[in-house]
């Protein structure tokens, strides 16, 4: 009888304990119009940058530290083969992929990354085919001119359009000054054709005295950039200094105006940057955040898992680790409400996969794909 007693005592603290572990892993988040669940679907990432979804459960991931993997059926892949070399300091690394539209025919791939030679570092930008595991016929599309010293605000976000425009996110790499001259790469929205050329129609194409790959410029460091699915217009999110993250509306030709105005100040010093906050012939941002929440990604969000979240702007936050989610109306943010709030850590990307459910990357030497679905 004693020995009966005992094991339905075990049973039922194993039962207990099972129940604990399942309410903690079903932790229930509440919002302004959906309550929500986070799962994780992989861990033991170095440093994810980008998450690609090829199907909802094979899964492109870059890490940082210059690995590009695959998760698919619960398992992590080894790193594939073929990129080309990769310099991995400070803020560079392998940054940013994306599919070709055509990627079940052509199995085409779009990848940046930071590249050294022995002028410095900066972004390049390349294709490739992505076969059995191995990258081949590796083609540099672009590379940001001129190269310099120092690891910091290498931008690197991709965007691949309907008219087969390709375009590229860039950071001032740390010298702010580069974000006003055309004639550099350094703090500008660069579009390019797929196949690396030029668009005829880029705001500086016939300009001999400016870079033709630039499309926008006075830009700090971009690490955020979506096409809204309604309006098909481009925006982006700046990462600003001590204050001043941007979300913009991106306009060819533009000047927004890093570092002449800024609704940032110096970090440490709180000193301030340029000559203000306006200046005619430089565009205001659609909305911006003081203090700093270090924006790193945006998306539109457009499936059907979170309804009353459809035609949201979701932007990732470094340094608190939110979502901010905004309601816009005629391109005006009307309402904002932050997410998450710190709760798994640096929120590196945020994307919306084929399923329709959110995923966030975790930016962290052990880092997490995580999965949001609603519990409503």
């Amino acid at each position: 009888m004693g020995k009966l007693v005992m094991k339905l005592k075990i049973f039922s603290l194993f039962f207990l304990l099972s129940f604990f572990e399942i309410a903690v892993a079903e932790k229930i988040y509440t919002s302004d119009k959906h309550s929500y669940s986070i799962e994780t679907v992989v861990d033991g990432l170095q440093y994810p940058w980008a998450v690609e979804f090829i199907t909802d459960k094979k899964i492109l991931i870059t890490e940082r530290p210059g690995y590009l993997r695959i998760y698919e059926n619960g398992k992590l892949s080894t790193p594939i083969k073929g990129l080309p070399s990769v310099k991995a300091e400070r803020q560079g690394g392998l940054l940013d992929v994306v599919l070709d539209p055509d990627f079940n025919k052509n199995k085409i791939i779009f990848f940046s990354y930071s590249a050294g030679n022995m002028f410095g570092i900066g972004t390049e930008v390349a294709s490739a085919r992505l076969v059995n595991h191995e990258l081949k016929d590796v083609k540099v599309l672009f590379r940001a001119l001129p190269k310099s010293k120092g690891g910091l605000h290498f931008g690197s976000r991709l965007l691949l359009t309907s008219d087969n425009s390709l375009y590229i996110t860039l950071g001032d790499r740390g010298e702010m000054d580069r974000a006003q001259d055309i004639t550099d790469h350094a703090g500008s929205l660069i579009r390019i054709n797929k196949d690396g050329s030029v668009p005829e129609n880029n705001p500086f194409a016939q300009n001999s005295d400016a870079k033709p790959e630039i499309y926008t410029y006075g830009n700090r460091n971009m690490q955020g950039i979506a096409l809204d699915p309604i309006t098909n217009e481009v925006w982006t999110i700046e990462h600003g200094p001590q204050g001043g993250d941007e979300l913009n509306l991106m306009k060819p030709g533009t000047n927004y105006g890093w570092p002449v105005i800024t609704y940032g100040v110096n970090y440490g010093i709180g000193t301030k940057i340029g000559e203000g906050t306006h200046k005619d012939g430089m565009s205001q941002p659609v909305y911006y955040w003081v203090p700093s929440i270090a924006t790193s990604s945006v998306l539109f969000y457009s499936g059907e898992k979170f309804p009353n979240w459809k035609g949201n702007a979701f932007i990732s936050s470094l340094k608190f680790g939110q979502l901010a989610r905004l309601e816009m109306t005629d391109n005006k943010v009307i309402k904002e409400e932050r997410l998450i709030n710190g709760a798994v850590g640096r929120i590196r990307e945020v994307k919306e996969g084929p399923d329709g459910f959110l995923y966030i990357l975790i930016d962290d030497p052990n880092g997490k794909l995580l999965r949001i679905k609603p519990s409503d």
